[in-house]
């Protein structure tokens, strides 16, 4: 089946428009318009989905802003590196002008010049991803590929460009394995020979970078695969050394993708650490430049593994259990989970599947209902009428009338002497 056929399968039928009309805009303009990159491996791959990532050989800019005209849509666009996205309801487009980097130094973003599109492609990190396929013009469907991407995809084979591609950009270090782990692909020897050399050019990336692509392997299908293919080749260490992805860490990450896409990437990061000392959380943290989202769940983790004995304690009190963990944010506990063995495990697991769902079937007004004054008091009876409903102790509402009944005067003497 030709590519192109290929390409029409797998389009809405507003991306389709939204295509069509972005081929139109390039001819009337004379631009060469392709698609590129990790789309045409995709395509050649004939996986399900293909990202529209497209190279203009002109103005992207300008070429976007008349198609999210055409289209009613919103453009956003990035002229330092001369690109584009254009965003409407089903559609989703990225237009870059065809260019050439250079890097002032390794792991300095790449400064960028326009080019034509044969040095578009020998810019790219992997043979796979330097392909393109024409979509205007009289080359309409051809597949370019100087590179070799189209065997080494045959062949399911990851390869660099060129000898100094990691130093240039050690993220290409996280993506080669990302990518190998994603696709089954087997590094080629080389190019392995040359990760490993470059590690330490990893020193030279930026620690929001280098988290950014944790990320990346957090929301990725198969993410403990990933992780071993990194852990083998020292890439998680080279990082930072607090950062570990043993058997337990990777066996922990493969619950990931049953977790919110929102909470994975901290809940990673929490894996990733949970061997680490104290300092080696709090440098690794500083190293990565963790979100105060992403913080506040590692502090969360980290106190908890502190107290897993306890939890293991409390399984049979739900009640206490709850008293431990409420205090923590979800990815905290999520992770936990994760890690944890036994019966704190399985607190973690109940505590979210259920447990914090839990309120007592009286409400405030009713508990003021009963008798007890408006004000701290309160509170303390929901809290006690929830607890006892968590352990069992209450079935119903009369159940927890009769309980309040015999709180109040207790909750009275509680504020008198807190007073």
């Amino acid at each position: 089946m030709k590519l192109l056929d290929r390409l029409d399968m797998r389009l809405t039928d507003e991306m389709r428009r939204a295509l069509d009309a972005t081929v139109s805009a390039a001819e009337r303009r004379g631009e060469g318009l392709s698609l590129v990159g990790g789309a045409v491996r995709d395509l050649l791959l004939d996986t399900s989905h293909v990202d529209i990532d497209l190279v203009v050989e002109g103005d992207a800019i300008k070429l976007a802003s008349a198609v999210g005209r055409k289209l009613r849509a919103r453009v956003v666009t990035y002229p330092r590196f001369g690109t584009a996205s254009v965003r409407n309801d089903g559609v989703s487009l990225d237009f870059a002008t065809a260019r050439t980097e250079s890097y002032l130094r390794p792991g300095a973003l790449p400064t960028v010049r326009p080019a034509g599109l044969d040095a578009d492609l020998a810019r790219r990190d992997f043979t796979i991803n330097a392909m393109a396929l024409r979509l205007a013009g009289s080359q309409r469907g051809r597949l370019i590929d100087p590179h070799g991407g189209r065997r080494d995809a045959a062949s399911k084979t990851l390869r660099v460009l060129h000898d100094e591609s990691f130093q240039d950009d050690a993220t290409r270090i996280y993506r080669a394995v990302r990518y190998a782990g994603r696709l089954k692909f087997r590094v080629h020897r080389r190019t392995d020979a040359l990760l490993r050399r470059d590690l330490l050019f990893l020193d030279t990336i930026s620690g929001t970078r280098l988290r950014r692509e944790l990320e990346r392997i957090a929301v990725e299908p198969n993410t403990a695969e990933i992780l071993r293919r990194a852990d083998g080749r020292g890439v998680l260490e080279a990082t930072h050394p607090a950062l570990q992805a043993g058997p337990q860490q990777r066996s922990a990450a493969g619950g990931l993708t049953r977790l919110p896409e929102s909470h994975r990437d901290a809940a990673l990061l929490c894996i990733l650490i949970s061997a680490a000392s104290p300092a080696g959380v709090e440098q690794a943290m500083g190293r990565l430049s963790f979100t105060g989202r992403q913080a506040s769940a590692v502090g969360g983790f980290v106190a908890l593994r502190a107290h897993e004995r306890q939890l293991a304690d409390a399984a049979d009190r739900p009640s206490d259990a709850v008293r431990l963990l409420s205090p923590r944010p979800p990815e905290s506990i999520e992770s936990f989970a994760l890690v944890a063995e036994g019966r704190a495990a399985a607190a973690a697991r109940l505590y979210t599947a259920s447990w914090r769902h839990v309120r007592p079937r009286l409400t405030g007004n009713d508990v003021v209902a009963c008798g007890v004054p408006r004000g701290p008091q309160v509170g303390a009876a929901m809290d006690a009428l929830r607890s006892a409903r968590l352990d069992g102790e209450t079935k119903s509402r009369d159940d927890e009338i009769a309980m309040l009944n015999g709180l109040r005067e207790e909750l009275a003497t509680a504020e008198q002497r807190g007073g």
